[in-house]
């Protein structure tokens, strides 16, 4: 424990540009986890509605698809997808990218890493959805029908919010997994956190002070650490705010006939 706390071993983070340049890696992990996060939602709401569909043929292929992709390492997917997508699908990325987005989003290699990530999470968030809709009593779709709502109407007026209420939790642990998740980006060549951790703790690379491969990754880790605190929290106050929202307030007491008449 000595050598972990030993401040000749963290002299490295007031040294030169050695944690501006980790920050810089920590960004670009962030700015892949946020596109990641809001596609892979909007996926996975998709699949689990195709999974809950009437029309057999859209259920059973919307089956095979998050069974197959839930089923498959994280680091295959990646691997794979950086290997096969043809060529010009980067070219057409880079191309299409505005000038304006940061530029650790401009390189073709961010495809494979983005689609990787979309299509194993939102094959996990689909079975949580599907999950958090099928744990409603039937009675609230039934009663929605029963008021001449179609099956859509109930499901996005009625069934739908209440089910995503539910899953909050669920969803948001599964948010974290894919932040931490973005640190194996690194294979296919992007330059995130880790890379820059391990470029870091080359010699000298900074300042003329070696920086230790463990204080180096003990940094980075409070980083998520901080980011996924604060998911965290958001949820926890995503439920608070849903618990008030929906909380029956005080029953005020039925007056009879002859106290309305006094």
């Amino acid at each position: 424990m000595t050598y972990v706390f030993d401040p000749d071993n963290w002299e490295w983070l007031v040294t030169g540009n050695n944690v501006r340049f980790i920050l810089e890696g920590f960004a670009v992990n962030l700015e892949i986890a946020v596109i990641a996060m809001v596609l892979s939602l909007i996926c996975g709401l998709a699949l689990a509605l195709g999974r809950l569909s009437r029309w057999t043929p859209l259920s059973v292929a919307a089956g095979a698809w998050v069974d197959v992709f839930r089923n498959l390492p994280l680091i295959f997917l990646l691997l794979y997808l950086a290997l096969s997508i043809p060529g010009a699908w980067p070219d057409a990325y880079e191309d299409a990218i505005p000038s304006w987005f940061p530029e650790g989003l401009q390189s073709g290699r961010v495809l494979a890493a983005i689609l990787g990530l979309v299509l194993y999470n939102s094959a996990v968030l689909a079975e949580i959805m599907r999950a958090g809709i099928l744990s409603l009593d039937r009675g609230q779709s039934e009663a929605a029908r029963a008021l001449g709502m179609s099956y859509a109407q109930s499901m996005r007026l009625v069934v739908l919010p209440q089910g995503l209420r539910r899953m909050v939790p669920a969803t948001v642990s599964q948010l974290i997994t894919l932040n931490k998740d973005t640190t194996l980006v690194s294979i296919v060549a992007i330059q995130e956190v880790m890379r820059h951790g391990r470029i870091v703790t080359s010699a000298n690379f900074f300042g003329g002070v070696q920086a230790p491969v463990l204080q180096v990754f003990l940094f980075v880790g409070a980083l998520f650490i901080i980011v996924n605190l604060l998911l965290s929290r958001l949820s926890r106050r995503l439920e608070i705010h849903e618990q008030r929202r929906t909380a029956v307030g005080r029953v005020q007491r039925v007056r009879g006939l002859e106290e309305q008449a006094v």
